[in-house]
């Protein structure tokens, strides 16, 4: 039983660690060409706010219906609130992140900016976000699921 738990675990951090990649390279990417424009260019933390929520969407859509597919909640809405409240806690993680590096450390450059914002924010944010996400917004115990909706088949005689 043990093995089986810790199979599904498994597999459930690895659809995390995917929907993350896709997150990861939707931020990167507008993060970038966000402080590539002169409106951005000496805004870090307001290109970083937009380009995180782009990325909070994606990732709504690949860990709703694949990595806790199974464990969504009937009530969609309530589901998107805590998943926004727990996605706002990991934004704020890498803009704490980006806002020491840049601002006290006067760590400056687009390459500092995406390895404190998108990478060493985005290690400590995902960890908080996926312990929220499994134990809060897509507990298993938590609140009638979808998966409980659905009829049971009845065998032909």
């Amino acid at each position: 039983m043990r093995a089986l738990m810790d199979h599904a675990l498994t597999r459930q951090l690895t659809k995390f660690a995917l929907v993350g990649g896709v997150g990861f390279v939707v931020d990167t990417a507008s993060f970038t060409l966000l402080r590539l424009t002169p409106a951005f260019h000496t805004s870090p933390l307001k290109a970083g706010i937009i380009s995180t929520i782009v990325a909070i969407a994606a990732n709504w859509v690949g860990n709703r219906y694949w990595t806790f597919g199974p464990h969504r909640s009937t009530r969609g809405a309530a589901e998107a609130v805590e998943f926004a409240a727990v996605s706002v806690l990991g934004m704020l993680v890498a803009l704490g992140c980006l806002a020491f590096s840049h601002y006290v450390l006067d760590l400056r450059t687009l390459l500092a900016d995406n390895v404190s914002k998108n990478v060493v924010g985005l290690v400590l944010g995902s960890a908080i976000r996926f312990l929220l996400y499994r134990h809060w917004v897509y507990h298993p115990a938590r609140r009638n699921r979808v998966a409980a909706r659905v009829p049971e088949t009845v065998d032909a005689e």
